[in-house]
């Protein structure tokens, strides 16, 4: 659960700092900084970009560890629309993911990348790129315990669960069907910010 709160400079420190880990060489930072700075509406992405540096930290102090999940979420709305989610529906609901600092989102992004054969258009429309996520400053994902990876499609929004939180006002779509923002359709991330 760290690695979601991981800053640039403490990757960089880690991997100066232990061999097992490993340096990154100045060709692959150059790649990080490049993929960070470059203008994603460049390869269809249209989002806002939230987050500005490359060395944006997430603390520590700002966030709260989710029992049984391990994710994060921001203390204050965040935490609170979690918790009356978990009060009105119980067990039933799960925190999918949270706080994603920079590093994570890259590492996320870069694993979908990789799926794409670096086609980095199509890979945009199911994450956003590092920078661009709101989960840098509070959205998070929700699903319907025991439902798996059909929580991260438009099958979550045929649950009853899904039905529950739209009616009861926590789920305003950020991502939605026909959004301008090159994105997916995403039922399951809770608009915060």
């Amino acid at each position: 659960g760290n690695f979601n709160l991981l800053s640039f400079d403490r990757a960089l420190f880690l991997g100066r700092n232990y061999s097992r880990i490993g340096h990154f060489t100045k060709d692959e930072l150059a790649f990080f900084e490049k993929l960070f700075y470059f203008q994603a509406d460049d390869y269809g992405f249209y989002g806002d970009k939230v987050l500005t540096n490359l060395t944006d930290k997430i603390s520590l102090k700002e966030t709260k560890k989710i029992p049984y999940t391990g994710h994060y979420l921001y203390n204050g709305d965040a935490q609170k629309m979690y918790s009356a989610m978990r009060r009105i529906l119980g067990k039933n609901i799960i925190l999918t993911s949270g706080v994603r600092s920079i590093v994570k989102q890259m590492y996320l992004f870069l694993n979908k990348c990789n799926k794409t054969k670096g086609n980095l258009s199509i890979a945009s429309r199911s994450l956003a790129p590092a920078g661009y996520s709101y989960h840098g400053i509070g959205d998070f994902d929700v699903g319907k315990t025991g439902y798996g990876y059909r929580n991260f499609t438009a099958d979550f929004a045929k649950t009853d669960e899904y039905k529950r939180l739209m009616d009861l006002g926590y789920i305003k779509i950020r991502y939605t069907e026909d959004n301008p923002f090159g994105v997916r359709y995403e039922p399951w991330h809770i608009k915060v910010v």
